[in-house]
């Protein structure tokens, strides 16, 4: 029993690290979308960074989105962006 719940600690203590890389998802109506600070926010305030090189999938006002962002100290750093249908 003792070395089945130290493998289950070990393996959780390994699973902790990648699962606080993994990237985030949020869903979404678009308040503003500014090209200029690549910046998009949502309607619940929440302001995303765009990347760098970001493509418009013809964000506007008003659409529905999901977003897949990565968290960088308080800032959430955008990766995808889809307009949902």
């Amino acid at each position: 029993m003792r070395v089945l719940l130290s493998n289950l600690a070990i393996v959780a203590v390994l699973a902790t690290p990648a699962l606080a890389l993994a990237a985030q998802t949020a869903t979404g109506t678009v308040k503003d979308y500014n090209k200029a600070s690549m910046s998009l926010t949502l309607s619940d305030g929440t302001v995303y960074q765009l990347p760098k090189g970001f493509h418009d999938p013809g964000l506007k006002a008003g659409e529905k989105v999901s977003i897949s962002f990565d968290m960088s100290g308080k800032n959430h750093e955008a990766k995808t962006v889809k307009i949902l249908r």
